[in-house]
């Protein structure tokens, strides 16, 4: 039987800095791609607690790293998100209303507590290791863009992720559970017709009209709904449909993601989607050019490790909320027009078997290795993520304890897989067992991210960054 006192203090002293990182880290609110100070920020910390940033812009993303602390095995990985939505800058009050900083962005979907949460078991983790003389190695990895589903996968791509033995991640939400479900896998397809202008009064018949393809796509696309499974989803944005009404576009653009159950799934639907794409271009004599930005894997599930990272949640959750706090919470559920129940306080029984439309980049890494991870309540219950309700309680005490308690329970799971030889093999076992002998072969078409590129301006930004962030924290 494992004493957790040890480690639950060790988590306990890094209150301050775990709140540090996330209130900082609510306040960039940067979008994916763009993480600068957010990505400098928390790599800066982990340097000044003793771990060493082996690697950075893995695979073309330039806010990406991997810090380092230990030798032997087990190696252990922490994940790291950073990115904020767009439009969903909110204050820290339980209405919709303006950041004080002005900043159009938020954390809508809690990124801000994700790193802190993470780095502050892995640094709690470090220090108990240090002081019991318990060998093995601790990776943290920070991982961009999870919000345009386009970081990890890239990275994983990359084999970054074959040296650990087991994986852990974060996410707030409106309850606490393990993440033991199966998501579904996905593509980005960027979808382009070419044409040939022309006066669309005097001379349509000179033209060739490349939003005429654009929609004939959409409406073929809509009907192979007819024939997706209850699993699939398909979604599409309107980037460029021509520029005077007056003038027959030469030129439109389509975004389109699709959702599968599987990453076999997945490619039989994006052969289809090409096949319209053409299909279009040839209706109307312009032509198609489809570009892949990145697929990502449908998540595995691992029971075993579910089972005994709900137990240790139920060790720390549910957590003790303040009149204040569950109050702050019903009037958001109020404005939202949902019942006003506020906070959760209780700890969702293990699922196994659960399918979920939503997708997530952890995909790629849980194809790769025994990975497993937690959801907190951060914001109200009913109130799904990406809105500004969200926003406002990641960024308030709320946020701050539901980081602090997912902290202690990455820091104990994480203990208990350094020391305990007989969970992981079980850990890994039941990992072989849900692959069913199906192998990892990257749904991307490129090695690095097409959407990861940043100009020179940005890079030497993102250096300025780095620069102040290691001057704070006494690295440099």
């Amino acid at each position: 039987m494992i004493n957790y006192k040890k480690i639950d203090n060790e988590v306990n002293k890094l209150s301050d800095v775990i709140w540090d990182i996330a209130s900082n880290v609510w306040e960039f609110a940067e979008l994916s791609y763009e993480e600068f100070q957010s990505s400098a920020l928390e790599s800066a910390v982990l340097e000044s607690h003793g771990f060493t940033i082996e690697k950075r812009n893995i695979a073309g993303l330039a806010t990406s790293w991997v810090a380092t602390w230990g030798t032997g095995k087990p190696v252990l990985g922490y994940l790291v998100e950073f990115d904020a939505l767009p439009d969903l800058g909110n204050d820290t009050v339980p209405t919709k209303q303006p950041s004080k900083n002005c900043n159009p962005n938020g954390h809508g979907c809690g990124h801000n507590l994700i790193g802190a949460t993470s780095i502050g078991a892995a640094i709690a983790l470090k220090n108990h290791m240090e002081k019991e003389n318990i060998v093995g190695t601790i990776k943290v990895y920070g991982c961009p863009a999870e919000e345009a589903l386009n970081g990890k996968n890239y990275m994983a791509a990359t084999g970054l992720f074959d040296e650990l033995d087991v994986c852990l991640h974060n996410h707030p939400a409106m309850l606490n559970s393990a993440v033991n479900f199966h998501s579904t896998a996905s593509i980005d397809l960027l979808v382009e017709w070419h044409g040939v202008a022309a006066h669309a009064g005097t001379a349509p018949w000179e033209g060739r009209n490349a939003l005429h393809a654009a929609e004939v796509f959409l409406v073929a696309a809509n009907m192979m709904r007819e024939q997706l499974e209850p699993t699939s989803r398909l979604h599409y944005q309107i980037l460029n449909g021509g520029a005077a009404v007056n003038v027959v576009p030469d030129y439109a653009k389509i975004l389109v993601r699709y959702r599968g159950k599987s990453a076999e799934n997945v490619r039989k639907h994006k052969e289809w989607l090409e096949d319209i794409a053409r299909g279009a271009a040839l209706s109307t004599q312009t032509t198609a050019e489809v570009t892949n930005l990145g697929g990502i894997y449908d998540c595995l599930p691992n029971d075993v490790m579910a089972d005994s990272i709900t137990d240790h949640m139920k060790r720390y959750f549910p957590i003790s909320w303040t009149e204040e706090e569950q109050e702050f919470a019903k009037q958001i559920q109020k404005e939202m027009g949902k019942q006003e129940d506020g906070l959760a306080t209780n700890v969702t029984q293990v699922q196994k078997g659960v399918e979920v439309g939503g997708s997530s980049d952890v995909g790629d890494i849980s194809w790769n290795v025994p990975t497993m991870g937690i959801i907190y309540a951060s914001w109200p219950k009913y109130i799904p993520p990406h809105q500004w309700g969200c926003t406002a309680c990641n960024g308030t005490s709320i946020g701050q304890k539901a980081s602090l308690q997912a902290a202690h329970v990455l820091a104990a799971q994480g203990l208990e897989l350094m020391i305990n030889q007989e969970f992981l093999k079980q850990v890994k076992s039941d990992f072989i067992k849900q692959k069913d002998g199906r192998e990892y072969t990257s749904l991307n078409d490129f090695k690095i991210n097409p959407r990861g590129a940043i100009s020179n301006e940005q890079i030497a930004h993102y250096d300025c960054c780095l620069h102040t962030a290691l001057e704070q924290y006494e690295v440099l």
